[in-house]
């Protein structure tokens, strides 16, 4: 391949990669803002019932700026962040067994809308040192189709990247799906093992910060996991 070849394919595919991952980034900007909206209207429809019950319990919306938001339950926070990258999914993933990404390659690049779990009291008492949780991700490409991974129910709410857009009822159900899972797991107590020795500084940054780490029975894992 001589130099004018190189050149014009080497231009070729940055106009081609530039242009398809545009599309997908502008997708996944628009269902993070339409995410964004359902999470708002969640928490207006179950406040108005709550705030019959006691309204100390209410749920509440944190907007973090064009990446982030989060909502409060109870003694849990979600955290949706979105990427500002593009990927694509790895030869191993199983959107390569079909049709749709094998007649398509370009539909398995995508973007990534993460849900995060953390105990709202690591927020509000600043523990840097406690543990937050991926509780799923949702991955949208360049025809505004999109697949969850996650655990357990959450990996089961649309697994086939060829079939279901991500409209409203969709992405509600992403989120009651997440909340449900998150509410249902509580902190366990600590190993012994873990907590048996504290030197004086860590007592004292206990005492002024409540820094002991703290997270949930939760983790992520895609293939095997039965917790």
């Amino acid at each position: 391949m001589n130099i004018l070849n190189t050149k014009a394919a080497i231009l070729s595919t940055i106009m081609d990669k530039a242009s398809l991952k545009q599309v997908v980034y502008k997708n996944t900007q628009v269902v993070f803002e339409e995410l964004r909206i359902v999470v708002k209207n969640l928490i207006e429809e179950y406040n108005s019932e709550l705030g019959e019950v006691d309204e100390n319990i209410l749920l509440d919306f944190e907007d973090k700026g064009e990446f982030e938001y989060q909502i409060k339950i109870a003694s849990d926070i979600l955290v949706f962040s979105m990427y500002s990258n593009v990927f694509q999914f790895d030869r191993d993933h199983a959107v390569w067994q079909k049709d749709y990404v094998k007649h398509n390659p370009n539909n398995a690049y995508s973007g990534i809308i993460n849900i995060y779990n953390f105990l709202s009291d690591s927020f509000k008492f600043k523990r840097s040192e406690d543990l937050g949780y991926l509780v799923a991700r949702i991955f949208i490409n360049q025809e505004n189709h999109y697949i969850v991974e996650g655990k357990r129910q959450l990996g089961l709410l649309q697994a086939d990247l060829s079939v279901t857009k991500a409209d409203s009822d969709n992405l509600r159900n992403i989120v009651e799906t997440a909340i449900n899972y998150s509410l249902n797991f509580d902190l366990l107590v600590p190993p012994y093992d873990n907590v048996k020795i504290m030197s004086v500084a860590q007592m004292f940054e206990k005492i002024q910060n409540s820094k002991i780490k703290t997270g949930k029975r939760l983790g992520f894992q895609f293939k095997s996991d039965d917790v």
